[in-house]
């Protein structure tokens, strides 16, 4: 008989980030001695007749009020039909930003994986398995860590003695350090002048240049460093297919955009419209492994190449299964503060700034689904008591 799902599971942790908090305006986080953040995660089981069990750590409060909305659909259904469940939930949440389909979609994968005994990316189809990644930092700060172009330039030559080939850099945000171009300008040369020569180099300002202007000076920078990539420089939130196609128009840098679009239909008008050169695309934003991997094969489809956004179990097998791929985001690293990824792998898998190998690569998880063991004993004594069961 086919397998029914039986019951859905989420539940919401909150976990300690130690000597972190929040800039100026209180978005970013930063590095910040004395000050402790909680982030909250949500942790979700789909629980099938077959006794195995679909999971995923990871998602957000909007995410969890989408599932909300469509979780009794999944009831009784075969989880195995993921292509039928994701266009109908795409249909249903037409009217918002479709961000709940990502966890329910990797769940779905993971019970897949482990129903066949495979891992993830060789039910995708496995191009790889090693997988280069560049270390992309914490915004900058005020309070003695990425506190100055400087230090930016000594923590990416730490990276570069660490093995990785590539660095990112996060600059300042808040209240007024959109209007701190200088000092963005200056890391850039900074930066590049240090390691220019031995790693690859991105900015990522993350929509904090509040003028076109900003972004095209910021942009100069880069173009005389050579920067790999140029993404989401200024306020449009990365959404705005013309203003990126006049930047990209006026600078040599590569632009990287997607990572604030939602949907494969304007993924796909702003690759064809000529709005980016790399492609951003993440399983957890963009409606799952199924959504992520579909962005994919249109950036290949037209000759280009997709960056996936964030660290994660579900982003490796993605970028194993992607020809038309680069490099792996390990994020968010700092040299006094604690990567922001939750501690809840029991089998030794992590996302810390000391996960690469020699070669400045990550590895693929093995095991099937997945391939990672969560703590649901760390999980589950971290709840905040929101607790949601559909059956």
């Amino acid at each position: 008989m086919a397998p029914r799902i039986t019951k859905i599971e989420s539940t919401e942790f909150a976990f300690p980030l130690e000597d972190v908090g929040t800039d100026g305006a209180g978005f970013n986080i930063v590095y910040d001695p004395g000050e402790t953040t909680h982030r909250k995660l949500f942790g979700l089981k789909i629980h099938t007749d077959t006794g195995i069990t679909g999971e995923y750590v990871g998602g957000n409060s909007p995410a969890a009020a989408q599932i909300n909305m469509f979780a009794d659909y999944l009831i009784g259904r075969n989880p195995l039909h993921r292509e039928r469940h994701w266009s109908e939930i795409k249909r249903a949440l037409r009217k918002y930003d479709r961000m709940g389909m990502g966890p329910i979609d990797i769940a779905l994968w993971d019970f897949a994986g482990k129903y066949h005994d495979a891992p993830l990316h060789e039910l995708l189809g496995t191009y790889r398995t090693k997988l280069p990644a560049y270390a992309s930092t914490y915004h900058g700060d005020e309070n003695g860590g990425l506190d100055s172009p400087a230090a930016f330039a000594d923590f990416a030559e730490e990276c570069l003695d660490r093995g990785y080939p590539g660095f990112k850099i996060h600059g300042w945000g808040g209240d007024d350090a959109s209007r701190d171009v200088d000092r963005e300008v200056e890391t850039v040369h900074a930066v590049g002048d240090r390691v220019g020569d031995d790693m690859d180099l991105m900015l990522d300002p993350a929509c904090e240049l509040e003028t076109f202007a900003d972004a095209l000076r910021v942009g100069r920078a880069c173009d005389e460093q050579g920067f790999y990539w140029y993404e989401d420089p200024f306020r449009d939130a990365g959404t705005s297919q013309f203003a990126h196609q006049k930047l990209g128009q006026k600078l040599s840098t590569p632009i990287l955009q997607t990572e604030h679009i939602r949907g494969l239909e304007i993924h796909t008008d702003f690759i064809a419209n000529g709005a980016t050169d790399f492609v951003r695309a993440d399983p957890e934003y963009d409606a799952g492994i199924t959504g992520a991997m579909k962005v994919a094969r249109v950036a290949e489809g037209f000759g280009l190449d997709v960056e996936y956004h964030a660290p994660g179990p579900a982003q490796r097998h993605c970028l194993a299964a992607t020809r038309n791929a680069n490099y792996y985001e390990l994020a968010l690293v700092h040299p006094d503060a604690p990567n922001p990824v939750a501690p809840v792998y029991a089998d030794g898998y992590s996302d810390y700034i000391d996960t690469i190998d020699a070669d400045g690569c990550v590895q693929v998880p093995t095991g099937p689904g997945l391939g990672v063991t969560y703590d649901w004993q760390f999980i589950e004594s971290h709840a905040t008591g929101d607790v949601h069961t559909y059956e």
